[in-house]
C-alpha cells in the first residue's frame, strides 16, 4: 500500500509523514528540505512528536509508490488521466489502477515516468470498446474542461466555434464516460471539471449530466471545492461523486471538514534561496542553481514581455476591465494556474524586488502548487510541463475526496442508509 498524500485533521499526521520520510532520506536531507537544523530532527525523533506546521513540507518528501501486490481493497480506472493527479490520491488508500486512458502523448510520457510497470496507457477513449475495459469498483475521470471553462467558452465564442456539448472534439466525451458506466456498473465514480460546468448554457449542460447519471442508476453528490483549502492557489473545481443507487450509500461531504481556506501561502512552494532548497537528483539544476542559490534567470520576464504585460493591463484598467497580470509575493495565495501559463505566465508572476522584472513559477514550483510531491518526475519540456500542471488537479483535494469515499469502497459489508464517516488512519 502506498503511504503518500493523505489529507485531513489527523492529530499525528506530521509524525506519520516524518517516520516515512526517515525511511527514504537522511536526517541531514530532511533538515535541509524543511529549513531546520539536524538537532531539531533529532529532537523530533527523541520526543516522537513533530509540529503540524511541517505536514506540507514532509508530504513532498514521500515517494510515489505503486500499491503492493496482492488483493487491493478496491480497483479503479483512470480516464482522461493527464499526469495522474487523481490516481495518486486513490493509490494512497491502497486502490489498484487497472486501466488508464490519456490521449496526449506528452502527458502519457509524464504519466509513465511516474507510474512505471503495470498496464499500458490507452489512447483515445472514443475508440475503446467498453467491454475491453477491466471490471472495476471505481471510475475516475477529469474529463476535458475547455468546452465548459470561462476561458474556453470565451475563446470559442471569439473564434465562432461551438462549446459545451456542441464541441464535437471534446464536449461529447462525457457520454463516453456514460457508456462505460452503463457497461461496467462500477460501485462508484468521481468526475472532476471546472466550476463553470454548473452554469454553462444557463445550467442546461449540468442538467443533462445529472439526468444522464441518474438514468444510469446512480445517486450523485456534486460539490465545488477550492484548492486554497490545501495549497496557496485559488482553484475552484466541481467534483461529482456518484454511488450506485441500489447500494443505498448515504454519502456526506461534511463528514470530513475542509481545512480553513487561505492558510497556505506561496512561500511554501517557492524555491528557497537561503541554502535550504532540497537537491533533487531528477531535477539537477534544471530549475534552480544550487551553487548560486537562485532560480534560473530564464524564468525572469524579458523587458519586452514585462513592458507588454504592463501596457496590456493599463489599457484594460482604463476601460474598466479586470484583465491584467497577477503579481504575487511569498505571502500570497495565487490565481488559478492554467494550461496557458507557458505563454507569458501572466496569471502568477513572482515579485523579485524593486527594479527587477518578475518571474514565472518554475515547473517544479507549479508541481508543488498543485500538491505533487518533490519525488514527482518532470520529463517533458517546460512548455509541456506548464500545460500538464495547468490541466491537472490539486492532489490534496483529490486525497480529501478519496478519504470521504473510502468507506464505501473498502468492502461490501456497509450497512445501508448509514452516513459515511471519516475513519482516522
Amino acid at each position: 500500500m502506498a503511504t503518500i498524500l493523505h489529507t485531513g485533521p489527523d492529530k499525528d499526521l506530521a509524525a506519520q509523514y516524518f517516520a516515512e520520510a526517515l525511511r527514504h532520506h537522511s536526517q541531514v536531507d530532511i533538515a535541509r528540505h524543511l529549513g531546520v537544523t539536524t538537532r531539531t530532527i533529532r529532537h523530533w525523533i527523541a520526543n516522537q512528536s513533530v509540529p503540524q506546521s511541517y505536514v506540507f513540507g514532509l508530504q513532498r518528501l514521500l515517494p510515489l509508490e505503486a500499491p503492493a501486490e496482492g488483493e487491493a481493497p478496491f480497483s479503479f480506472i483512470d480516464l482522461f488521466a493527464g499526469i495522474g493527479g487523481i490516481r495518486v490520491a486513490f493509490e494512497g488508500l491502497g486502490g489498484r489502477c487497472v486501466f488508464t486512458s490519456e490521449w496526449d502523448g506528452y502527458a502519457q510520457k509524464t504519466y509513465a515516468e511516474n507510474y512505471p510497470g503495470g498496464h499500458a496507457i490507452n489512447g483515445d477513449i472514443t475508440q475503446i470498446d467498453a467491454t475491453d475495459i477491466p471490471d472495476h469498483d471505481l471510475l475516475l475521470a477529469g474529463f476535458p474542461c475547455q468546452p465548459f471553462s470561462i476561458a474556453g467558452v470565451s475563446k470559442k465564442n471569439a473564434l465562432g466555434r461551438a462549446h459545451g456539448f456542441a464541441c464535437e472534439t471534446q464536449g461529447t466525451l462525457f457520454f463516453d464516460i456514460c457508456r462505460i458506466i452503463e457497461a461496467k456498473q462500477p460501485r462508484a465514480f468521481l468526475l472532476e471539471n471546472v466550476k463553470n460546468l454548473m452554469s454553462h448554457d444557463k445550467g442546461r449542460t449540468f442538467d443533462v449530466i445529472k439526468r444522464s447519471l441518474d438514468d444510469l442508476g446512480y445517486d450523485i453528490h456534486p460539490r465545488v471545492v477550492d484548492g486554497a483549502h490545501f495549497v496557496p492557489q485559488h482553484r475552484e473545481r466541481i467534483l461529482i461523486v456518484g454511488f450506485r443507487r441500489a447500494d443505498r450509500v448515504n454519502f456526506d461531504w461534511d463528514a470530513l471538514p475542509l481545512p480553513k481556506r487561505g492558510e497556505h501561502k506561496l512561500n511554501e512552494i517557492l524555491h528557497r534561496c537561503d541554502g535550504t532548497e532540497p537537491v533533487l537528483p531528477w531535477d539537477g539544476d534544471r530549475f534552480f542553481n544550487h551553487a548560486a542559490n537562485s532560480v534560473d534567470p530564464k524564468y525572469t520576464l524579458t523587458p519586452k514581455l514585462w513592458a507588454y504585460l504592463q501596457g496590456y493591463a493599463e489599457k484594460h484598467r482604463v476601460k474598466g476591465n479586470g484583465f491584467g497580470f497577477g503579481l504575487v509575493t511569498p505571502e500570497s495565495v495565487t490565481r488559478t494556474l492554467s494550461a496557458r501559463y507557458y505563454k507569458d505566465g501572466s496569471e502568477i508572476l513572482v515579485y523579485q524586488g524593486e527594479g527587477v522584472n518578475p518571474r514565472r513559477l518554475t515547473p517544479r514550483e507549479c508541481a508543488r502548487l498543485m500538491g505533487f510531491p518533490d519525488t514527482f518526475r518532470i520529463p517533458c519540456s517546460d512548455t509541456r510541463a506548464y500545460k500538464q500542471f495547468g490541466n491537472s488537479v490539486v492532489v490534496n483535494v483529490m486525497s480529501h475526496v478519496a478519504r470521504l469515499m473510502q468507506p464505501a469502497l473498502a468492502g461490501d459489508n456497509l450497512e445501508p442508509e448509514l452516513p459515511l464517516r471519516y475513519a482516522v488512519a
